[in-house]
């Protein structure tokens, strides 16, 4: 059974600013998905219009007020 290893000084360093980074890809990310709700809503007529995670993973599309049927993504 191999042990559990603890990063060095210079490691965890690394992976602070790698996860700083990660964080400002994530938020523009989800800056982007809403900018796409916001103009499929405008374009749908669909209050509340959004793409739905679950778990981590993209499910499908609905709406915020549960009012209409969800739309499953197919997998890839």
């Amino acid at each position: 059974m191999s042990r559990i290893k603890k990063p060095t000084s210079k490691q965890l360093k690394e992976i602070k600013e790698a996860w700083k980074q990660f964080c400002k890809i994530q938020d523009y990310s989800y800056k982007k998905i809403r900018i796409l709700e916001e103009h499929l809503e405008k374009k749908t007529g669909i209050k509340g219009i959004e793409f739905i995670c679950n778990g981590g993973d993209w499910c499908g599309v609905g709406n915020a007020d549960r009012t209409m049927k969800l739309i499953h993504l197919d997998p890839l």
